[in-house]
């Protein structure tokens, strides 16, 4: 199996990616061991020789500030914190999120800056390499001391509390402690600090939706090329020249997506009746267009963020200073996980769209996409669901960015709320493809009524993967379980388009 090393190099979506897929370990690279050993020695060498109060390492944490800690209780200290400090609830974060926010965490402790035992670093990889995962709630972060409540949940287990999941297996950290032959860390001075300081629940989400996103991006637009076609829309408004003097990137890729997918398209080159499209068709590149844009600039906050040491105090072994900073404040994400969620709900608003038009009987297709509209109700109620789901998405994209409530005696006086921004927009994100695969479900039916004339070979390709999966609807049936089916469809699809138009990577 192989093994990616943790270090200095600049780490990107594309790894991430290849190290969930391919389920690789991970590993710290000597450059990273070095830089952890001897950031902590540093800190050791400087509590022996100064006095003088460090912020959360010799003292206590926010309002408490100005409590000073002997020397004897620094590592019970960082206990208390991390025992104190989980305070989450809610429903459980899923597991592939834990599992990044453990890879996260020791990326950012790798970079030399945070004084943590090499020890805490390894154990948070061998729980990653080993399939155990904390027990995380949703609910407790506000995004500005980094995410306090869920790391600390994370972080329970390293020091025998809390529970975890092992293969799936629910168990207390102290069994599982056992089962691994593993003793509980023994924190020392700053360490709870580190672990729980930093940004590594907003950004596990963030990762995870724009992954997830990257994919739905290249979907929606397969997705649409299809019910254009089987709308009998037309190819003009796709044309270069047009995209090219308004000069949004997004739109320009968009729109040569269109053309690439729906190239030898017998349906998209037929004479048409109609000289214009309603919105949902004619408007594909600039709507699809914007929301790519939006999710670029998503990712490149992220990029930054992944790469980032965002626990504090900071320390700066080269240049002998510790620093009490706000690395650890969430703004710069809150307000890109906000943007995340309105340009994944757009794609869905639009989909919608789509699918509420194929079903009106226009264009030479039956009402509701079945043969004997009356008897059989046909698609009639998928488009219900689908609304339904745009409806959600629309509440929760109010942002959680503007809000902000004080906390810790007024210390902590202002607050990002993207914890709040990440979890909902997750939401969306997987809102999203429920949404993508019911316009699917409705696009390969009013295509097979188009028969026997052919879409482009592309879309003939995806569709003979998808009739594979779900048949095309003669008779009412349970259309619950289709669509199920679609949206897993969705995930287990493999096709081929140019690299050079994939989004975000």
């Amino acid at each position: 199996m192989s093994t990616y090393k943790i270090s200095p190099d600049k780490l990107n979506f594309k790894t991430i990616f290849d190290i969930l897929k391919q389920d690789k370990k991970l590993e710290l690279s000597e450059v990273s061991v070095n830089l952890i050993v001897k950031c902590r020695e540093y800190l050791d060498n400087k509590m022996a020789s100064q006095k003088t109060p460090i912020y959360g390492i010799n003292t206590g944490f926010g309002a408490l500030y100005n409590k000073t800690i002997g020397d004897e209780d620094l590592g019970k200290l960082q206990e208390n914190l991390v025992k104190s400090h989980a305070c989450g609830v809610g429903d459980e974060v899923p597991a592939d999120i834990v599992r990044l926010m453990l890879f996260l965490k020791a990326q950012s402790l790798s970079y030399g800056h945070s004084g943590v035992q090499l020890s805490t670093v390894q154990r948070l990889i061998d729980f990653y390499n080993n399939d155990v995962v904390p027990i995380v709630y949703q609910l407790g972060s506000l995004g500005a001391s980094g995410d306090l409540a869920p790391l600390a949940h994370m972080s329970l287990p390293l020091i025998g509390f809390g529970e975890v999941y092992v293969k799936g297996k629910r168990m207390k950290s102290a069994e599982m402690l056992k089962m691994f032959g593993w003793e509980p860390l023994k924190l020392q001075s700053k360490e709870g600090l580190a672990l729980l300081n930093g940004t590594q629940f907003m950004s596990a989400y963030g990762v995870y939706s724009l992954l997830k996103l990257f994919r739905l991006s290249e979907l929606a637009d397969i997705i649409a090329a299809i019910s254009l076609d089987a709308f009998d829309g037309r190819i003009e408004p796709f044309m270069d020249r047009l995209h090219q003097i308004r000069n949004h990137k997004g739109q320009i890729q968009t729109a040569e997506r269109f053309r690439t997918i729906l190239e030898g398209s017998e349906l998209i080159n037929r004479h048409k009746e109609h000289v214009q499209d309603p919105y949902s068709f004619r408007c594909i590149p600039q709507v699809h267009g914007a929301s790519k844009d939006s999710i670029n600039y998503v990712a490149s906050v992220f990029s930054s963020e992944i790469n980032a040491v965002t626990d504090n105090p900071t320390i700066f072994p080269d240049e002998d200073i510790i620093v009490s900073g706000g690395n650890f404040h969430g703004q710069p994400l809150a307000l890109a996980l906000d943007n995340m969620a309105i340009a994944a709900a757009e794609w869905g608003n639009i989909a919608e769209r789509r699918t509420y038009q194929l079903l009106h009987g226009k264009r030479g297709l039956p009402p509701f996409l079945v043969a004997n509209p009356g008897l059989d109700s046909g698609f009639m109620i998928p488009q219900y669901t689908a609304a339904s789901i745009v409806n959600q998405n629309k509440q929760l994209c109010t942002p959680a960015s503007v809000d902000s409530i004080e906390s810790s005696q007024g210390q902590e006086d202002h607050v990002s709320m993207g914890a709040n921004a990440a979890t909902k927009g997750y939401r969306v994100v997987e809102n999203l493809q429920r949404i993508l695969a019911i316009e699917l479900f409705n696009a390969a039916q009013a295509l097979d009524f188009r028969r026997p004339e052919k879409s482009s070979e592309f879309i003939e390709g995806f569709i003979a993967k998808y009739r594979e999966k779900v048949a095309f609807i003669e008779n009412d049936k349970v259309m619950h379980d289709e669509i199920e089916k679609t949206i897993q469809f969705l995930s287990d699809v493999e096709y081929e388009l140019s690299d050079a138009l994939i989004p975000g990577i």
